[in-house]
């Protein structure tokens, strides 16, 4: 049965790239991705054939990767971070279980936005948390907010996905102004932009100042709980631990 692979690249560079991605895509005939994740990648593979096309073409580049496969290339479509959180993954496997029978799907995880967020920060994540996005291209704004406010209801640490675009502009504001409801002003919050790219920044703030920063469609968000803090500039979550401090 033929088979193609939906790899998950990490955050973009090839030091944090896993082998098994490597090894899949090393293995490939074409590669194909949205266009700002193949330029992420070219450098590592050029001798690869590279097909792309841009924002909401989702569908459209999984027909076209499947079509390759049945020709009897070998193919890999990819995502950034991992391919089956906000990635490829699911369009994916639907598309060829409903119009490619033939074809194995074969899902190979990467390093989410979320963990490389956390490394750089310290250890945000080290007990419970959620990841939303607040695109609502594909789901309505208010179901978003619904989940904001039920995962800052229940302390959990939340970490926040495409929080600015050039169109959503104040959806990162409503979103603060529901977590303040159950959180002190001065949470510890950190904000990463391009996380583990060559432009790689990262700011430690709270929950108060957070909106004076720079944040767009490349920035991580993590607000921690009620028992995160700030220590030597970076952010703890504990989970528990006795630290026996004598």
């Amino acid at each position: 049965m033929p088979k193609i692979f939906v790899v998950g690249l990490g955050p973009g560079n090839a030091m944090e790239m896993t082998p098994r991605a490597k090894k899949a895509l090393e293995g490939s005939d074409v590669i194909v991705g949205y266009t700002a994740y193949i330029e992420l990648i070219k450098k590592y593979f050029p001798d690869k054939q590279f097909m792309y096309s841009g924002m909401k073409k989702e569908i459209e580049r999984c027909k076209m990767a499947l079509d390759k496969s049945a020709e009897g290339f070998k193919v890999s479509v990819v995502s950034s971070g991992d391919s089956g959180i906000y990635g490829m993954a699911g369009i994916l496997i639907e598309v060829a279980n409903r119009q490619y029978p033939g074809i194995n799907v074969e899902v190979i995880p990467g390093i989410t936005a979320a963990s490389a967020a956390a490394a750089i920060l310290g250890a945000p994540l080290t007990h419970d948390f959620a990841v939303i996005s607040l695109s609502d291209l594909m789901t309505p704004w208010e179901i978003i907010e619904k989940r904001i406010e039920l995962a800052a209801s229940a302390d959990f640490v939340i970490c926040i996905y495409n929080p600015r675009s050039k169109k959503r502009i104040r959806h990162i504001d409503k979103a603060r102004d529901i977590i303040l409801k159950y959180r002190k002003p001065d949470t510890p919050v950190g904000i990463v932009r391009n996380g583990g790219r060559h432009d790689e920044s990262a700011v430690v703030t709270s929950l108060d100042m957070m909106l004076e920063n720079k944040i767009d469609m490349f920035t991580v968000l993590i607000a921690g709980n009620s028992s995160t803090y700030i220590e030597n500039d970076r952010i703890i979550t504990p989970r528990g631990y006795r630290i026996n401090e004598d």
